[in-house]
């Protein structure tokens, strides 16, 4: 099977050759007919690759990109990603409607919301997938358009939330079918080296059938990083894996940040995206928010004290009236308050002072903390997948 991928996969290749290079002679032959971009694209399906390829590895184009070099920082001038009121529809129904979002070089942008949002849609269709209804974007530096297509794909990666590997290769047999594919340079210091990142040298000669779900998607993105991309797209990677196998994964994307890689990570996990990505967009369609999560907690609530203690209060109401930076009160669970306040470093010292003057005993004063979770279903609050008919 493993011999057999690889013949196909360089017959393949050698058609497409054959194929540009009678292109390339039709264009410089003297009265010859412009090549549209309508014929160019049914000479490109007529030598599609063979079926199990992953799409996107499928309508690369050889030429390599270059390796990284980035140090993991944020680089100024045109961002990674830049969307600019992009929408998607198919038939009647709209996938995504009206985004508009950029993404800086080297960021973890975390992209959250119900199934049926959107989210995978965004990714085939910035990863050049599926064609945009409206709008536009430039992805790796390049406009979205269908002539840009091929230098895009060679310029990015996408994992899909299913790895998508022949099970019975195994793990260095699988990166060698896509090397192959991907036409990479030195495809034997590429499999080595992506093997290392994802700390998978040691199992390169297991078949991928006899490994975890965990292990699995740890050679998908040894085989998303094959290319060296600049832009990586990652959907849902850690669905479905147990916390140990989830924890490695995120250790991996922190390791692709501090190596420059901008990465488009779509996930359900709130913690996770709190934990990993310097932004968030929330999408329901329509984006909704996007902002770094402690900017969010900030603009959908206001600041509030905490306050326990091991009895009620008499006359809460006199403890806390008045007080310096003080808003309001109301009661909470377990002999406990709420305080709004315009400034918690002015707050907090004058009502723990308050609530000694009163006798209290006093068991604890803090800043509440809201997290993702609290901004999320704020402003999620439908199944755009069960809604549809």
């Amino acid at each position: 099977m493993y011999h057999l991928i690889r013949w196909l996969i360089r017959t393949w290749r050698s058609r497409r050759a054959v194929t540009q290079a009678q292109t390339q002679t039709q264009n410089q032959t003297p009265g010859a007919a412009p090549t549209t971009g309508e014929s160019a694209a049914g000479e490109a399906a007529s030598v599609e690759p063979p079926v199990g390829l992953v799409q996107l590895a499928a309508r690369r184009a050889t030429t390599p990109p270059p390796a990284l070099t980035g140090s993991g920082r944020k680089i100024s001038g045109s961002p990674a990603l830049s969307v600019n009121g992009l929408t998607k529809r198919f038939g009647d129904r709209v996938a995504f409607q009206d985004l508009s979002f950029e993404v800086g070089h080297g960021e973890v942008f975390g992209f959250l919301g119900p199934n049926g949002a959107g989210k995978t849609t965004t990714v085939r269709t910035l990863g050049t997938l599926f064609a945009p209804t409206a709008g536009s974007a430039s992805v790796a530096g390049l406009p979205l358009s269908p002539g840009n297509g091929a230098e895009i794909r060679r310029r990015i990666s996408i994992m899909p939330e299913s790895p998508g590997l022949y099970l019975r290769l195994s793990v260095a047999e699988n990166l060698e079918c896509f090397a192959d594919l991907y036409d990479a340079p030195d495809p034997r210091g590429r499999i080595d080296r992506a093997l290392r990142a994802v700390h998978l040298a040691d199992r390169a000669q297991d078949p991928c059938g006899a490994l975890s779900k965990g292990l699995r998607q740890r050679v998908a993105l040894a085989r998303a990083l094959l290319s060296d991309p600049t832009v990586l797209f990652l959907d849902e990677p850690t669905a479905g894996l147990d916390p140990v196998a989830a924890r490695d994964v995120h250790e991996l994307i922190d390791d692709l940040r501090q190596r420059g890689v901008t990465i488009f990570l779509t996930t359900h996990r709130l913690e996770e995206a709190e934990r990993l990505c310097d932004r968030v967009a929330i999408l329901n369609r329509t984006l909704r928010t996007v902002g770094r999560p402690e900017e969010l907690r900030e603009r959908m609530f206001a600041k509030s004290l905490t306050v326990r203690t091991l009895a009620p209060l008499p006359e809460p109401g006199r403890v806390f009236a008045g007080l310096p930076a003080v808003d309001g009160w109301q009661p909470d669970a377990d002999q406990g308050y709420v305080i709004a306040v315009s400034d918690t470093r002015i707050a907090a010292p004058a009502v723990t002072r308050a609530l000694v003057q009163a006798g209290a005993d006093v068991l604890s004063v803090g800043e509440s903390r809201h997290s993702l979770e609290d901004v999320y279903l704020e402003l999620i609050d439908t199944d755009e997948e069960a809604s549809r008919r």
